[in-house]
């Protein structure tokens, strides 16, 4: 009998500690625990190539080049506390710069190393047609890189969470810097007293 009472007591604890887990649209903005997030990732990046691309770089380039710049995204550096995967960023900032249809792109020093590998591979096993030679390769006119920062502004269970995004554009022949962007978010959180 008190080995029944004990399980019924200890049953709704267990109920109670396991996770329940609910399908959301993955286009939902829903911020749960305050910190940086994919609504985050895709705000900012589409709001600082739209930013970019409208800058006075652009037309400067094409109309002195007669063609559209080829740009790659390069290292987006995380300076804040929090474990941020800054892949996640960088291929929205590499969807918002393709999707635009104003700059051409290619592969990042990863990707390539792949394709280079591949090609190695084709070399030796694909027939003479349908391999693919070295040396044809696009290089960039372009690189696109930044850091992500943070600071918080924590007092009991309130804290205030400033973000800054700063990107750069650099034209890789010369090593100008020929767009600088900025982009901040402030989030205000605050949790419940409650803890377990």
């Amino acid at each position: 009998m008190k080995k029944l009472c004990a399980v019924l007591l200890l049953l709704p604890l267990a109920f109670a500690c396991s996770p329940s887990v609910k399908r959301v649209e993955t286009n939902l903005v829903k911020d749960v625990g305050g910190g940086w997030n994919d609504t985050d990732a895709q705000m900012v990046a589409q709001e600082m190539i739209t930013d970019c691309l409208g800058s006075g770089w652009y037309p400067k380039y094409t109309s002195k080049t007669g063609k559209e710049p080829v740009v790659i995204v390069g290292t987006v550096v995380n300076n804040t506390m929090e474990h941020i995967n800054t892949g996640v960023f960088i291929e929205e900032m590499q969807r918002a710069l393709i999707n635009s249809g104003k700059v051409e792109f290619v592969a990042s020093s990863s990707e390539r190393g792949e394709v280079r590998t591949e090609r190695l591979d084709q070399d030796e096993f694909a027939s003479e047609e349908t391999r693919k030679a070295f040396g044809k390769e696009i290089g960039a006119d372009f690189m696109l890189s930044g850091v992500l920062n943070s600071v918080v502004d924590k007092a009991s269970n309130k804290s205030l969470v400033f973000y800054q995004v700063n990107l750069k554009m650099i034209n890789l022949e010369t090593n100008q810097i020929v767009w600088n962007g900025q982009k901040q978010i402030k989030k205000y959180v605050k949790n419940s007293k409650v803890s377990w």
